[in-house]
């Protein structure tokens, strides 16, 4: 796979590496999420060749490849920098002094929100949530969620990008930690520590997807998108979850602001809720600690 560099144009796109992803999908159902991310994740933002090609190769409208391009967040149709800052100015974060950081970053970088450093080093977006709004002010390059952020640490979490995160400790590091959840229904844990996902006692729910229904096993690590399931779930289904105890469908108060699909609520442990998105595929998730 071709390194993800972030700067390469129109010409450099080689028709075949789409051709070659685009038949690893041949056979998916409602693959075309898979397919753009895959692209995506080879060039780093969606190059407008590689969707003609996709619309002449699938049969499917220019004008639905778009609409799907543009609706999620995640898909870029310009290159981005070699890292990616998400720097939120949801409600939460703003009454925390996000504005003064967003604006350190804009300073510090040279570029407004949506912009990209001539060296391509770095793409700045502001976003309405980052789905850890107790911890706000909050921001998240390359991936990596760091809390209650000021100006005066931008300089340094800039410098730690462009020398690399390095690996996560698990334990060690705060930008992850684990959490507690339970049914909010029954209130019964749904952490099962026979099954362990990231080394930590996974969080154990049951699904229904059609005429399947089977257990889904998620990292109980806030931030780690890594499951198990008893079946597969084809990218873009939406499911429906219930307590693997009570057996009740778990509550959906809210749509998710990135794909609409229903946000799945169970309690955290101590005080609070976590929302998850219920489409596969999307990764939005939402934590409000009491």
């Amino acid at each position: 796979m071709a390194a993800n560099t972030g700067t390469q144009s129109a010409e450099d796109i080689d028709s075949k590496d789409i051709l070659r992803i685009l038949e690893k999908h041949t056979e998916d159902r409602g693959g075309l999420i898979a397919i753009l991310e895959e692209i995506q994740a080879e060039y780093g933002y969606l190059p407008e060749k590689s969707l003609r090609i996709i619309s002449d190769k699938t049969g499917r409208p220019l004008v639905d490849v778009y609409s799907i391009a543009t609706f999620y967040r995640s898909f870029s149709l310009k290159p981005r920098g070699k890292h990616l800052i998400y720097a939120c100015l949801g409600t939460a974060c703003h009454v925390r002094g996000a504005p003064r950081v967003v604006e350190e970053l804009k300073h510090q970088l040279g570029i407004e929100a949506g912009e990209t450093t001539p060296d391509k080093e770095f793409t700045l977006e502001t976003v309405n949530c980052l789905g850890a709004c107790a911890l706000g002010p909050v921001v998240v390059i390359d991936g990596h969620y760091f809390s209650k952020v000021r100006k005066s640490r931008i300089s340094q979490l800039l410098e730690q990008a462009r020398n690399g995160f390095g690996t996560l400790e698990i334990g060690k590091d705060k930008r992850i930690f684990p959490l507690n959840v339970n049914c909010p229904h029954c209130n019964h844990s749904l952490n099962d520590d026979t099954y362990d996902i990231d080394g930590h006692p996974s969080i154990r729910v049951t699904i229904s997807s059609g005429r399947k229904q089977g257990w889904l096993r998620l990292s109980c690590l806030y931030g780690s998108y890594n499951f198990a399931s008893e079946f597969d779930v084809s990218i873009d289904s939406v499911v429906s979850f219930l307590c693997p105890h009570c057996g009740v469908l778990f509550p959906s108060t809210s749509d998710c602001s990135v794909c609409a699909a229903p946000m799945v609520r169970m309690l955290v442990d101590g005080g609070g809720i976590l929302q998850i998105c219920s489409r596969r595929g999307c990764k939005n998730h939402i934590l409000d600690l009491v």
